[in-house]
């Protein structure tokens, strides 16, 4: 029996937490530049010696970047802020609700906010002794996955009471999620005013020197796209954007191939990013906005960005499968 004056302690709930990369505050460059500072200082994403990096970064990179970085925030910015920071959100919320008052749903980025630390935190003051960590990455990259985990490890670190962890595997060939990039993708070509001659399914790049060292990210990307590919009716090619600095990227580039498609004859396309859980900015900006002028100005004739799940019915009916399964024996209804 407790004490009469025994504080009360919320116990016994089990949380779900939603994790995606991050988004400055603000599309501005003094927002832009703190987000950058994050994001580039994790030893994850950049993976050269601090020694030889962090003067390049302080003294080059967040002298210049902010500013054209901002430019294309402010072309996506929406009523709700940030796309990728809103469409997070309004996952965590249907999830909520379709997960019932047993557990407990939250999000966090990454880098900037709301922040991993702080999320975990309120998780445990509403009593989740349990929480399932989530990054919403389908496909595993040390540089995404691997960095949202050492945060949450890195928080758990400094807790005196820890709560126990589970973390979502990646699902990059999960057939619940290939069907839900199939529907998604096949009505979104249906509604078309045109038929597209190509689907090109643009994954976010990394330098070529991470497969070398057995970062499986390339082989996941492959693999989504061959069997989404075997799904689909329309032709389908792989590539990679959002190339940065000097060093070999993988490869194709997707800006290269926008470029050279026009001169095979194939003069409209789709384009969609099945690496992305929520549409941001390099999807709508450099997709929907720079891609589409590269492919029109190179002699193409029409050009459609896809959507991503984000928290339509049928992103939502897969993320709910995946982390009920994931929670299985954590809670009554598993």
């Amino acid at each position: 029996m407790k004490p009469a004056d025994h504080p009360k302690v919320e116990h016994g709930r089990t949380g779900v937490l939603l994790i995606n990369l991050g988004t400055p505050d603000a599309p501005e460059a003094a927002a832009v530049r703190r987000y950058l500072a994050e994001f580039l200082s994790d030893p994850r994403v950049i993976e050269i010696p601090r020694i030889a990096w962090l003067p390049i970064l302080h003294g080059i990179i967040l002298r210049t970047r902010p500013k054209k970085s901002a430019h294309a925030y402010k072309q996506v910015w929406t009523e709700e802020g940030s796309p990728l920071a809103a469409i997070t959100r309004r996952q965590a919320e249907a999830l909520q609700k379709r997960l019932g008052e047993d557990v407990v749903v939250d999000f966090a980025m990454r880098y900037g906010n709301p922040g991993i630390g702080q999320s975990i935190e309120n998780l445990a003051e509403l009593g989740c002794e349990r929480i399932l960590a989530a990054p919403l990455y389908p496909q595993y990259c040390a540089a995404t996955t691997a960095s949202a985990i050492d945060a949450v490890f890195g928080k758990l670190a400094s807790m005196r009471r820890q709560p126990a962890l589970r973390t979502l595997p990646p699902y990059y060939d999960d057939p619940l999620h290939i069907d839900a990039l199939k529907s998604g993708i096949q009505d979104q070509l249906a509604a078309l005013d045109f038929e597209p001659q190509r689907l090109l399914l643009s994954f976010h790049g990394m330098p070529k020197r991470t497969l070398e060292r057995g970062d499986p990210y390339h082989c996941h990307c492959q693999k989504t796209a061959r069997l989404l590919s075997e799904q689909l009716k329309i032709p389908t090619d792989i590539a990679f954007q959002s190339r940065f600095g000097r060093a070999k990227w993988l490869e194709p580039a997707t800006d290269k191939v926008l470029t050279d498609y026009p001169k095979q004859g194939i003069k409209r396309i789709a384009i969609a990013a099945p690496g992305f859980s929520a549409d941001c900015v390099e999807t709508v900006e450099e997709l929907g906005i720079r891609g589409s002028e590269t492919f029109l100005a190179s002699g193409g004739e029409a050009f459609a960005r896809l959507e991503c799940l984000n928290d339509s019915p049928v992103g939502m009916d897969m993320l709910e499968a995946i982390v009920r399964r994931e929670l299985a024996g954590w809670t009554v209804e598993s």
